[in-house]
């Protein structure tokens, strides 16, 4: 377990990412653009005091769109400028860093009737908002601190399949640890035989597409184990 300093270090810069999420949900409208939203959300993050990334140069990292089934290093990321319309998805992921302290957060966006909303009426986005919803209580009610890696992985991946989507990380991972080197990461991924109790914190961020879809979708957050050994959210 992550000692109760470190928590608080780690919630406090976790709850500006999820904050900056939130407050950008308002604000993006038909005209925005991949480059504009990831612009956006980092002026949400610098309101709150996290001006920095962990992530390359990459605080705000946005696909939209058909890109939104796409999965890039942040290392060659270009945000795109195309208007996202009436209809869209667009998945934002923040990484906002400070004294060494990581947040890692994302969300997917849907917009309809040219507004963001968190109850989409198209039958596509709403199962794939269901789907990741459901997947995340099961992984919280499931995962224990002597679970491994890989076991995570194949639990994920076994439902992923099951409920009629497929893994779109171009690693193929469903989420890694929180380092202080972004070399130092362990993923959740197959053959990686190290216990989740073995990392202070971990993220949980499937990115899907149902099979034979059009939209990817992602959703991301930290966790930690506490005292006794339960699996707590940041």
């Amino acid at each position: 377990m992550p000692s109760d300093s470190l928590i608080r270090a780690h919630r406090a810069i976790q709850s500006a990412a999820k904050s900056a999420l939130v407050n950008l949900a308002a604000k993006i409208s038909p005209a925005d653009t991949e480059e504009s939203i990831a612009a956006t959300a980092y002026s949400e993050l610098c309101k709150l005091g996290f001006p920095d990334t962990w992530y390359y140069n990459c605080p705000a990292f946005v696909l939209a769109g058909s890109r939104s089934c796409e999965s890039i290093s942040g290392r060659s990321y270009v945000p795109g400028r195309e208007p996202i319309g009436a209809h869209n998805l667009a998945t934002v992921d923040l990484s906002p860093v400070q004294n060494g302290h990581w947040g890692d957060c994302a969300r997917s966006f849907y917009v309809e009737d040219g507004r963001v909303t968190s109850t989409p009426a198209s039958p596509e986005f709403a199962n794939g908002q269901r789907f990741l919803k459901a997947l995340h209580a099961d992984m919280q009610r499931t995962v224990h601190p002597d679970m491994t890696f890989h076991e995570l992985f194949e639990w994920t991946n076994q439902r992923t399949t099951a409920g009629g989507f497929q893994n779109l990380d171009f690693l193929g991972n469903f989420g890694h640890s929180i380092a202080t080197r972004r070399e130092d990461r362990q993923y959740i991924e197959a053959r990686n035989n190290l216990p989740l109790r073995e990392v202070p914190f971990f993220t949980f961020e499937p990115h899907v597409r149902e099979v034979g879809g059009h939209w990817g979708f992602k959703h991301e957050n930290i966790f930690f184990f506490n005292a006794i050994g339960q699996l707590e959210e940041l």
